[in-house]
């Protein structure tokens, strides 16, 4: 398979590198945690000339039998070289029994610098604090950014690019497969075998229709305001009886699999977050046409997917805004940086323009304000908001 070098999330590592923390890799399947470790294992040989790399892949079946935490400690123990840097290196992490204890001893004892990744649904965020004791820094990474797929096809032509990325998506397994029938089936296998069996087994999940019903309607309703008590109604509506209490908690499930990504309201004249109907993006955007094929293709909400996608891996905290009973699509926040954002496939018509210009126009702060569209030319400015093309925006940034 044909690499190419993901600095950014390398970047991220070298920085913590030489810190106490236990440094845990999290994403949904296939988006590149493995390959992010072996980028750092030669990281480390090249420049550190007394380094001692103790590399555990559990993926592999030589690994098979260090399957509990004693044995893990007792295999790790006896390769520490003393006056060695020391680093431990762990993939699939939650194939080892009771893991947490033998970990949370290898940072008591600060013999090793910590590395792990370790499956999207048992290696939550909301876990880290409660598996391990000791301080925990988190690497969330992503699929392919529209930018690292212009690196792996080295494509000059940006907007012809995007146009492929659209149809492909950020899933670079699937850009092995020559014909757009073996893509589908290697993402809808990852999908459903990898991350739906996640949730199932992590959760002990008995009624499987119904998470895979509700997986369905997420990945169709993609960047719509949604309710779990509109699900309900939708729900009964096809024969399928459930309780919003347990609709919640299964999608909850599911964004832990880092399969969805929940963004909730943000009312921005009363500066105050809204607990009720949020938004779910999916992590990418390639596996909705995999699932349900092409029916009810909304390019434009597929757009709005992909650019609050690369808002998190931008590092953005990110909301819906409502402002006077008219919608923002993003409010995206970093330290003392705050952007809205609209997105809209096409702005070609004025009534379109009109309609997603006007709720930018209402807010009165001073914080940047842009509309994301398809021009397939430079940006301009409209009444002081710029107005830029999806795919020179997602090639400006680091990531």
């Amino acid at each position: 398979m044909k690499l190419i070098e993901r600095n950014y999330y390398l970047d991220k590592l070298i920085r913590v590198i030489d810190t106490p923390d236990i440094k845990v890799i999290t994403g949904v399947r296939r988006s590149g945690k493995s390959k992010l470790l072996e980028a750092l294992q030669k990281y480390i040989d090249k420049n550190y000339d007394a380094a001692n790399i103790i590399h555990i892949n559990y993926n592999l079946k030589k690994y098979d039998k260090i399957n509990t935490g004693d044995l893990l400690y007792e295999f790790v123990d006896k390769q520490f070289v003393n006056g060695k840097d020391n680093f431990l290196l762990i993939d699939e992490i939650q194939k080892c029994k009771e893991f947490e204890e033998t970990i949370n001893s290898f940072h008591a004892e600060e013999r090793f610098k910590i590395f792990i990744t370790g499956s999207n649904a048992f290696l939550l965020s909301s876990d880290l604090a409660t598996l391990f004791t000791g301080r925990t820094f988190e690497i969330p990474i992503f699929p392919f950014s529209f930018k690292e797929y212009m690196i792996y096809y080295k494509n000059d032509n940006i907007y012809n690019s995007f146009d492929k990325y659209i149809k492909d998506g950020g899933m670079s397994g699937s850009y092995l497969y020559q014909e757009d029938e073996d893509k589908s089936a290697y993402l809808k296998d990852i999908y459903e075998t990898l991350i739906i069996r996640d949730v199932v087994q992590k959760y002990k999940i008995k009624n499987k229709d119904l998470l895979n019903k509700l997986s369905d309607y997420l990945l169709d309703n993609i960047s719509n305001i949604t309710s779990s008590y509109k699900i309900e109604k939708t729900l009964r509506s096809n024969k399928l009886i459930a309780e919003h209490k347990t609709i919640n908690r299964y999608i909850e499930y599911l964004c832990n699999a880092f399969a969805f990504y929940r963004v909730r309201r943000y009312d921005i004249k009363g500066k105050k977050y809204l607990v009720s109907q949020d938004k779910y993006y999916l992590s990418d955007h390639s596996f909705r046409t995999a699932i349900l094929g092409k029916k009810n293709m909304d390019y434009g909400r597929v757009l709005e997917n992909i650019v609050a996608i690369e808002l998190l891996r931008r590092g953005y905290e990110i909301y819906v805004g409502t402002l006077y009973n008219k919608e923002i699509d993003f409010v995206a926040m970093k330290k003392d940086e705050q952007i809205y954002i609209q997105v809209s496939e096409n702005i070609s018509d004025s009534k379109t323009m009109e309609r997603e210009i006007n709720p930018l126009l209402s807010i009165k702060d001073g914080y940047k304000k842009i509309i994301i569209t398809k021009l397939n030319h430079e940006s301009y400015l409209q009444e002081g908001i710029e107005v830029i093309d999806i795919a020179d925006w997602l090639l400006n940034s680091n990531v």
